[in-house]
């Protein structure tokens, strides 16, 4: 039995490389970095719910948790735990040996195991310690991908004179060392499935699984049995039927291939461009791909063949073919409902149904498309608008009537706002109606309301009076006049806004010009 519940994503992860990809439980095992036992029980969970793959698209993930977890059922005793670390360390001491151990584990408990069980376990868990895996790579099986430092060659900001820092990245295959490099300014998220994309578009193939090192753009959270993949990096590899499978931390054997070749790329090419000076990285990647050519070509004496011959013959023959589109960046943020059940993601608001109000979503935001998911299931999508501070609203996510379903309907608004005076009713009478629903300035206006929480109500009545006068409808406006104490200068207002004209020998004023354009004093009303 597994001793934790996993996510439904991990789930559905471990099912699409049984059933889909025809892996293993001991492949799964460390592709997914969980147990054994763990694989066996959710494969059997599956069987017994009498789900196959793939799953009916209309399932959601709330329906598999369901099918697969019916009745909780009680844990049965077993037989008392034994303390194998403890075993471990006693036998390292002078005249310590396990039948001691046994005896002692039997005294203590009676009902434990007996002498051939426990010798059999402790056996077994011996042989996990000081254990080195032997990295042997099977044809078409592995990519690895990692980021290296750029010191030379410089690439020079023509815009700014400084020199710009560049990261390069190099994909590695396992079989053949057919290798990909590219440079590039950042290792954000973006960059990083570039990059990837960009490599398997050279290969013209795809591995079974990429091996990344445990940077944050490809894994959210390092962890040497579960890691977190970075969402947009799992739909990355869905997109081209591969698994990832993040190097252990803190274990460099598990990407010596592509640090090696890392070095040997950078040995070959990089220390050739050393004394060129670029002024843009498509500039470097340009004879980086040209150099590139010359190092997969170059015949390696270990094998009397080179790196693209073998490539051709082991990798590529065992590789999976690429999809006929390739994939498009997409980034994933949560975010949570408001009270206007709309959701924002970079300045820009964006409608979904109303019954998610304060409920987390998963925003999932294309070049072109904005998509919204509720427990693993699309809700509702939009195309991306670029407009900041706006809003994209669908008519049939709003509430039928407003009263039923939302707490604050404009009517309620506007009678809160008048305990406060006539000139924040008013201001917030305007804030509504300047929008095309009024859901949408919800939150402007309670936040109006609730700035009488912080100042006397006479104060923030005459605040929203003088944002009336100079025609400023927003929250931020009344803030400021409070904050500066502008409520209690009035009078000035007053005066700014109605004091009399200047008359000085330095002023011209309008009889000058009246004069200029109509030299016989005959201005335009005598005309008339």
């Amino acid at each position: 039995m597994a001793q934790e519940r996993l996510c439904m994503r991990k789930i559905k992860e471990v099912l699409r490389l049984k059933y889909e990809l025809g892996k293993s439980q001991r492949e799964i095992k460390h592709i997914c970095g969980i147990g054994k036992t763990t694989v066996q029980e959710y494969i059997n969970r599956a069987t017994a719910a009498g789900l196959i793959w793939p799953l009916p698209p209309e399932m959601t993930e709330e329906e598999l948790e369901k099918r697969l977890f019916p009745v909780e059922t009680v844990r049965q005793e077993t037989k008392p735990p034994i303390g194998f670390g403890y075993l471990y360390e006693e036998l390292k001491r002078p005249n310590v040996t396990l039948a001691l151990l046994w005896a002692e584990y039997k005294q203590n408990h009676p009902d434990g195991y007996q002498k051939s069980r426990f010798y059999q376990l402790y056996h077994k868990y011996a042989k996990t310690m000081n254990y080195s895996m032997r990295q042997e790579h099977k044809a078409g099986e592995k990519l690895f991908v990692d980021f290296g430092s750029v010191e030379e060659p410089k690439v020079l900001d023509t815009s700014t004179g400084e020199y710009q820092k560049v990261h390069f990245f190099a994909a590695v295959w396992g079989a053949s060392q057919f290798a990909y490099a590219e440079a590039s300014l950042s290792q954000d998220v973006p960059s990083w499935i570039k990059l990837n994309t960009n490599a398997l578009k050279y290969f013209n193939c795809a591995p079974k699984a990429i091996v990344p090192d445990n940077l944050k753009s490809a894994v959210t959270k390092a962890c040497r049995y579960e890691p977190i993949i970075n969402n947009t990096f799992i739909e990355f590899s869905e997109h081209y039927g591969l698994t990832i499978l993040p190097a252990r931390p803190y274990k460099p054997k598990d990407k010596a291939l592509v640090e090696n070749g890392v070095k040997l790329i950078k040995r070959w090419i990089l220390a050739r461009l050393r004394n060129r000076l670029f002024h843009s990285v498509t500039e470097l990647n340009a004879a980086i791909h040209e150099l590139l050519e010359l190092f997969n070509t170059k015949v390696m004496k270990r094998y009397g063949k080179s790196r693209k011959e073998l490539f051709e013959a082991l990798d590529k023959p065992a590789a999976i073919s690429l999809p006929d589109v390739h994939y498009e960046y997409s980034e994933w943020k949560k975010v949570r409902v408001g009270v206007n059940y709309h959701v924002s993601f970079e300045k820009h608001d964006y409608s979904v149904p109303h019954t998610l109000i304060h409920e987390e979503l998963d925003l999932k935001a294309s070049s072109s498309l904005i998509e919204v998911y509720f427990k693993g299931e699309r809700v509702c999508s939009h195309v991306r608008s670029r407009k900041a501070n706006a809003c994209t609203t669908i008519k049939e996510h709003m509430p039928l009537p407003h009263q039923k379903y939302l707490e604050w309907p404009p009517e309620r608004i506007m009678s809160w706002a008048g305990k406060y005076g006539p000139a924040v009713k008013e201001l917030v009478e305007k804030v509504l109606a300047s929008t095309r629903f009024p859901e949408q300035s919800y939150k402007r206006c309670l936040g109006i309301i609730r700035l009488a929480n912080h100042y006397p109500s006479e104060r923030v009545n005459a605040a929203c009076g003088i944002a009336l006068k100079i025609n400023s409808l927003s929250y931020r406006s009344v803030v400021d006049i409070l904050k500066n104490n502008m409520d209690k200068k009035a009078d000035f207002i007053e005066q700014k806004t109605s004091r009399a004209p200047i008359i000085h020998s330095n002023i011209r004023g309008k009889q000058y010009f009246s004069d200029c354009l109509f030299p016989n004093n005959n201005t335009p009303e005598d005309k008339q």
